[in-house]
């Protein structure tokens, strides 16, 4: 693809996930084996911001905001044994595999942001993929398609992990907005929107998102799941079906308008999902969870992704959202305030 025939300019943001139930449920094929598999998450207002401005200079330029830093790369080292046989690239392979994919080498500068903390569990990587992926469409001219999108940009970062089959759940907030629902079909995702202003509401008073600052154990991760799950672990089977299980009745709840209903579901999807492995809950979040208890005996607690560190979500009252929060402060834990975005 000629330079010349890009844009001067494009840029896209797209909403980070908090997931709500159905968490790991999203790998493939696990979500054609278990029966009426469901996930869904809300887009956040924490945001993944893209900046793409064409230059002068042969060359890629990445400024992360994230990292505080620059990366430069001639447009020779965008060779298939860079981009795909080393680590040539370190931290900033993910995006230049996915400029690779519209064969963008050079004259381009790419400043990039990120709605979530490091190793939040929120899916902030995957939100950042399609969010470039987005603003690369609008530079070239090229029309969005969003499955394609996930599919290409799921293959970037399946590829760069290199730990087996990732979710797919992350990457459709940032592209669709709202609160989804997401069922797997033979060689598609069905994706429901069920965003409303009520339900925002709801959810905005009753849930209080909080980053923990603790690193996630990389042996809690989808992978050891996805492997059990075949190997006919009984154990990770079962909580599997359970959280299957759980995560249908929230959607139903909430298709009933039920969002009390829905709210119990998330807690309880929370507590099926600590059978999955030892550790999905660190001992530091475990203890302030329970000083919280005990004052708010209501409370529910949820990882967020994988677990093991990073965000977790609270469930609560709308009368004690400021005490939770005061709470989660003074043991030294920071609460990300968010709002729930519109669907797109």
């Amino acid at each position: 693809m000629q330079v010349t025939n890009l844009k001067e300019s494009a840029c896209a943001s797209g909403s980070v996930r908090v997931d709500l139930v159905g968490g790991t449920l999203d790998l493939e094929p696990i979500n054609l084996i278990l029966p009426n598999v469901v996930t869904m998450n809300v887009a956040t207002s924490l945001k993944a911001n893209v900046e793409l401005n064409k230059t002068n200079v042969e060359e890629v330029l990445i400024i992360s905001k994230d990292y505080d830093k620059s990366y430069s790369f001639h447009k020779n080292d965008f060779s298939y044994e860079k981009l795909y046989q080393s680590d040539h690239f370190k931290e900033m392979t993910f995006i230049c595999q996915i400029l690779d994919l519209f064969k963008i080498n050079s004259n381009i500068q790419v400043t990039l942001s990120s709605g979530a903390p490091a190793g939040s569990g929120l899916g902030g990587s995957s939100a950042m993929g399609v969010t470039l992926y987005k603003a690369l469409c609008e530079l070239t001219g090229e029309k969005l398609d969003i499955d394609q999108a996930v599919l290409k940009v799921k293959g970037c970062e399946s590829r760069i992990l290199n730990q087996g089959v990732p979710g797919y759940q992350d990457y459709f907030p940032a592209l669709c907005g709202g609160v989804l629902a997401l069922f797997g079909e033979p060689g598609k995702i069905i994706k429901e929107q069920l965003y409303s202003k009520a339900l925002a509401e709801f959810l905005e008073k009753r849930i209080t998102l909080v980053y923990s600052g603790i690193s996630r154990n990389s042996g809690i991760n989808n992978w050891d799941v996805y492997k059990g799950f075949f190997d006919q672990n009984s154990k990770i089977r079962e909580s599997m079906l359970n959280i299957a299980k759980v995560s249908f009745d929230a959607y139903q709840a909430l298709k009933k308008e039920d969002f009390e209903g829905l709210l119990a579901n998330i807690s309880k999807e929370g507590e099926v999902r600590e059978s999955l492995a030892t550790g999905i809950t660190p001992v530091e979040i475990k203890t302030i969870f329970q000083t919280i208890k005990s004052s708010h005996p209501d409370v529910g607690i949820k990882m967020c992704g994988a677990g093991g560190g990073g965000c977790f979500i609270l469930t609560h009252t709308e009368e004690d959202q400021e005490s939770i929060k005061k709470l989660i402060k003074e043991n030294k834990m920071d609460v990300l305030d968010f709002f729930i975005e519109s669907a797109l």
